[in-house]
């Protein structure tokens, strides 16, 4: 059979999920006509019969029947005694239908016409993933890890087209070994040298909205809305949301019973610590609150330069600014408020020492990562407890000790 070659041609593009069939049809004619344009001059009289499904196709020519010596255009005529070759009965003016034997065009055309299709069909193909994908930035997909790479992972989806999760929009405590199930949001899906390139994300803040949104049924049916999601990956997240029904606890909800809606989503995001905030738009209480767990005892809010002055207790301070500075970054970031943490005096008679002036008995290192975490006085680190110290810094429970033991004997 002449149409051999592209049996298996036809095979491979059917399974193709991608591309709809009215379109698969599409395109095979308008192969098949370029091809009969070039060797005949014209395609128009041609008619071309595709059956995908069995990987098989029939071309009929169509002439009108003139007399030998009237032939002016032999694309559209056929001579009558060329006509009586394929049916005696033919006569002037009537029309002729006979079928082109692909097997007379020669294998080279027939290797072309292959080629041709295989690179039109998966043109298409990478054009339909680009436009599926392009309407999907936002979600979150379901992907096997096919190959880990330093700077970043190649994901299958289920129809097996690959996604992309660069090494940046991984969660630092990430680790994938192929074969591992992942989850993703997609963030970004543009064309290069006419691929697709579909770029996931675990970072992203509409990541972890998404997760909210499949574990919270209050904020997929639209009774309770997330108003603003910071974080950084893998340490902490702060979560604003609010209802429009005062009967539902926007903040209860979320975390669920014993925790029970967000567990599932900080073991996602790798222990990442999630604190869900009641947005108002209070700005003094909407501030405090994204402060938790420190107790503020009062704010004054700057809003020309929109700067907010905090007061604590000593043994407050260290509670608002958190390991590293990150609870107050979160805060400032969620609230739009540039953060200044003041300390309550504890009285005129109390004094306190600067931690500067233990450099000759301290290693500045030890003061700065002290001060990372608000406290820049002996009796604010005083106030706090040697587990307290461990836990909020990255110092170790016997160099606390030792500091600890520097502070009290300059007040003893």
């Amino acid at each position: 059979m002449e149409n051999v070659n592209l049996i298996d041609t036809f095979s491979e593009f059917k399974e193709l999920k991608n591309i709809d069939r009215p379109t698969m049809m599409s395109v095979l004619e308008d192969v098949f006509r370029s091809m009969l344009a070039k060797r005949f001059g014209s395609a128009d009289n041609f008619d071309i019969i595709v059956n995908i499904d069995k990987g098989d196709f029939e071309i009929w020519r169509n002439r009108v029947v003139v007399d030998d010596d009237e032939l002016t255009d032999p694309i559209t005529q056929i001579p009558l005694s060329e006509a009586k070759q394929i049916d005696e009965d033919y006569e002037v003016g009537e029309d002729v239908s006979d079928e082109v034997k692909f097997l007379d065009f020669g294998r080279r055309a027939i290797l072309s016409l292959r080629q041709n299709l295989t690179a039109r069909i998966l043109d298409l193909e990478k054009n339909n993933i680009y436009i599926k994908y392009k309407d999907r930035i936002g979600e979150i997909v379901t992907g096997e890890v096919y190959q880990v790479w330093k700077r970043e992972i190649l994901v299958l989806d289920d129809d097996g087209n690959e996604l992309i999760l660069p090494k940046s929009e991984q969660i630092p405590s990430d680790h994938f070994r192929k074969g591992d199930s992942i989850r993703a949001v997609v963030i970004k899906v543009e064309m290069r040298n006419n691929t697709p390139f579909i770029i996931l994300s675990r970072t992203s803040p509409v990541f972890l909205e998404r997760l909210f949104e499949l574990e919270v049924p209050e904020i997929f049916d639209g009774l309770i809305t997330i108003k603003k999601i910071v974080r950084v990956p893998g340490e902490r997240a702060k979560v604003a949301v609010e209802s429009y029904d005062e009967r539902i606890d926007p903040v209860g909800a979320c975390v669920g019973m014993k925790g029970s809606r967000i567990h599932g989503i900080v073991r996602e995001l790798r222990n990442e610590n999630i604190d869900v905030i009641n947005f108002t738009s209070n700005n003094q209480l909407f501030i405090q609150r994204a402060l938790s767990p420190a107790k503020i005892t009062s704010i004054k809010l700057i809003e020309e330069t929109k700067r907010a002055e905090i007061y604590l207790k000593p043994n407050e301070v260290s509670l608002a600014i958190g390991k590293g500075g990150l609870n107050i970054r979160l805060a400032s970031q969620l609230t739009g408020y540039e953060i200044d943490v003041y300390r309550e005096p504890g009285g005129e008679d109390e004094e306190d020492v600067n931690l500067e002036e233990f450099v000759d008995e301290i290693d500045s290192w030890i003061i700065d990562e002290l001060k990372a975490i608000g406290c820049d006085t002996a009796r604010s680190v005083l106030n706090l407890s040697i587990s307290d110290l461990v836990k909020r810094t990255d110092l170790e429970e016997e160099t606390v000790k030792e500091v600890v033991n520097i502070l009290r004997a300059e007040f003893e």
